[in-house]
């Protein structure tokens, strides 16, 4: 099946479902990047009948563009690919206060639930796209340290000159989309607006029942 773009979220995340079938009933989670992973995570979660859960990760903005990524923190992990020019310490301080807004989102998505185990799992790492794959990167290493079998990332988009990095870092990857000119992830979608941390809470208690 051609595409060329998606509807919205869920929509990209049955369409990724139907690429990962081989996965279902299996030993295996779906984890899904907040806040825009988790549509798409759940879908590929109901239809594989497998447990979701969240990991949080952030990218490290540049002190004088914040949409200019020089890094990116997960939970234990900072990493910094373009620190040419920027002082030790703003990205200190920078990684203590994301670090602060990481554990206060972990929490409110979290609730009463707890993580899932995912030692000797294999994980479906999933976001609604990549840009950089400074969170997704990010987000390997930080899963890692709970030692899971394999770590498989699967997202609707990717740019074709990031599918060789992927490649290494991940036991498998999944994009439904290729493209070699790239701008956004946004403009794959027709729907992309912003998901609020609600909806996130909701569909992740959603597939906690």
């Amino acid at each position: 099946m051609l595409i060329s773009n998606f509807k919205n979220r869920e929509h990209a995340g049955i369409l990724l479902a139907n690429t990962l079938e081989n996965f279902k009933d299996t030993n295996s989670v779906v984890i899904g990047i907040p806040r825009g992973g988790i549509p798409v995570a759940y879908q590929i979660a109901k239809t594989l009948k497998l447990p979701l859960d969240f990991v949080l990760a952030k990218k490290i903005g540049h002190p004088f563009n914040k949409e200019y990524a020089i890094g990116s923190i997960a939970p234990d992990v900072v990493i910094i690919d373009n620190p040419e020019g920027i002082s030790d310490d703003y990205i200190e301080k920078e990684a203590l206060r994301l670090n602060h807004v990481l554990q206060e989102k972990e929490k409110l998505f979290l609730g009463n639930r707890k993580h899932v185990n995912i030692k000797n799992k294999t994980v479906i790492l999933v976001d609604d796209g990549i840009a950089t794959g400074n969170t997704l990167l990010a987000s390997i290493k930080t899963l890692r340290k709970k030692n899971p079998e394999k770590i498989i990332v699967a997202v609707p988009v990717a740019p074709k000159s990031l599918i060789e990095k992927m490649k290494v870092i991940t036991d498998g990857f999944v994009s439904l989309l290729i493209p070699e000119n790239f701008e956004a992830v946004g403009t794959f979608y027709e729907d992309f607006k912003q998901e609020e941390d609600e909806e996130v809470i909701d569909l992740l208690e959603k597939a906690s029942v």
